[in-house]
C-alpha cells in the first residue's frame, strides 16, 4: 500500500499499519512517497502509473496532494466515486480487477468521526452552530457529509459558518455548494487575521462547535485564532490535526473548565481516515464502530506508544 504525502515518515501510520496488518491478516507493507505541496504534475503521474502497473501494489492513500494528483493523473483512473467527481480530488486509490478506482473518502471518514463526537440529536437539542475555521478539503468534506445528512432528514447544525484568510478559498467552497444546492444555511466569512476569527467565535451561540480545519499547527505553525479568543459556552472544540504543535488544542484546553468545553483532538479522525481507505484498498470489511473498531483504535494507541 502506498502513502502519498509530504512527510510520511513522521506519520503515526508507519508504526500503526504493520500492527493493523497483522491483526487483520493482511500480508502487506506500507510505502511512503514524499512530494512537496504543488509538485510537478509528472511526479504525480509517475506514482499513479506505478500503482496501476505494479501487480504487488493494491492502492494507496493520498493526503496533501489530493486535488493536484487527480488533476495530473485523471486519465489513469478508470472509475471515480461521486465524492471524487464533486470534489475533484482522490484520497484513496484502489484496484478492482484491471480497473483503477479513485475515491474521495474524507466526507465519509470525517462524518463518522463527527458522529463519534456528538451524541444523537445534539444539534436539534442545543441549537448549536458549526464554525469551520478554514475552507480547504477537510472543511468542504465535512460540509458535504452534513449536506447529504440534511437532505435525508438527519440532525444537522442550524447554521454553518466557514472562515478563510483568502476570498478565493471561500469562492471555491461556494462554487461546490452552489452546484449541489447546499441544504443548510451557511455564511462564508473572510478572516484575514486571527483577530477577525476571534470575532466570529465571539458571535457563536452556546453549544456551538468550533473546528480547526486550517492545517495550522501541523502543516504550518500557529493557530487560526489568538489566545484572546473566547470559545462558546458549553461548546465543542475539535482540532482536526493529530500531530504537530497543536496551538489551537492548547487554546481550547485552557478554556475547558471555564467555558465547559468538550475538547477533541484529531485522533478519531485519523483512525477513521485510515481504516476507511485500508478497507477499500484491501477489499476487507472494517467496522466504523463497535468492539472491532475499538480494538483497532487500541492497537494504534499501543503501536504509537512504542519507541
Amino acid at each position: 500500500m502506498s502513502f502519498i504525502g509530504v512527510t510520511t515518515a513522521s506519520s503515526s501510520i508507519m508504526k500503526v499499519f504493520p500492527a493493523w496488518a497483522e491483526h487483520l491478516g493482511l500480508d502487506a507493507v506500507i510505502q511512503g512517497y514524499d512530494f512537496p505541496p504543488g509538485d510537478a504534475p509528472e511526479r504525480y503521474v509517475e506514482v499513479v502509473e506505478f500503482i496501476k502497473n505494479d501487480p504487488l501494489s493494491l492502492g494507496g492513500l493520498v493526503t496533501t496532494h489530493k486535488m493536484n494528483l487527480l488533476k495530473a493523473a485523471r486519465g489513469l483512473f478508470d472509475d471515480l466515486d461521486p465524492y471524487a467527481t464533486t470534489l475533484h480530488e482522490v484520497s484513496s486509490i484502489s484496484k478492482r480487477g484491471n480497473r483503477l478506482v479513485g475515491h474521495a473518502k474524507d466526507p465519509i471518514s470525517v462524518g463518522v468521526a463527527l458522529e463519534a463526537i456528538v451524541d444523537t440529536g445534539y444539534w436539534a437539542r442545543t441549537g448549536g452552530q458549526l464554525c469551520l475555521l478554514g475552507s480547504g478539503g477537510s472543511s468542504l468534506a465535512l460540509s458535504l457529509y452534513l449536506h447529504n445528512k440534511a437532505k435525508a432528514g438527519g440532525d444537522v447544525p442550524v447554521k454553518i459558518i466557514v472562515t478563510a484568510r483568502r476570498e478565493s478559498s471561500l469562492e471555491e467552497m461556494r462554487h461546490v455548494h452552489r452546484h449541489i444546492q447546499f441544504a443548510i444555511p451557511i455564511d462564508y466569512v473572510l478572516t484575514p487575521t486571527p483577530e477577525d476569527a476571534d470575532r466570529v467565535l465571539a458571535a457563536l451561540p452556546p453549544a456551538s462547535m468550533v473546528v480547526n480545519a486550517t492545517g495550522l499547527g501541523k502543516d504550518r505553525p500557529g493557530s487560526p485564532i489568538t489566545n484572546a479568543a473566547v470559545f462558546p459556552q458549553d461548546g465543542i472544540a475539535w482540532e482536526f490535526n493529530y500531530r504537530g504543535n497543536l496551538v489551537f488544542l492548547d487554546q481550547a484546553n485552557a478554556q475547558k473548565d471555564s467555558r465547559h468545553l468538550q475538547v477533541e483532538g484529531g485522533w478519531v479522525y485519523f483512525i477513521h481516515g485510515w481504516t476507511r481507505v485500508i478497507a477499500e484498498v484491501f477489499d476487507v470489511d472494517i467496522p466504523s464502530s463497535g468492539p472491532a473498531f475499538d480494538k483497532l483504535s487500541q492497537i494504534a494507541i499501543e503501536a504509537t506508544a512504542r519507541k
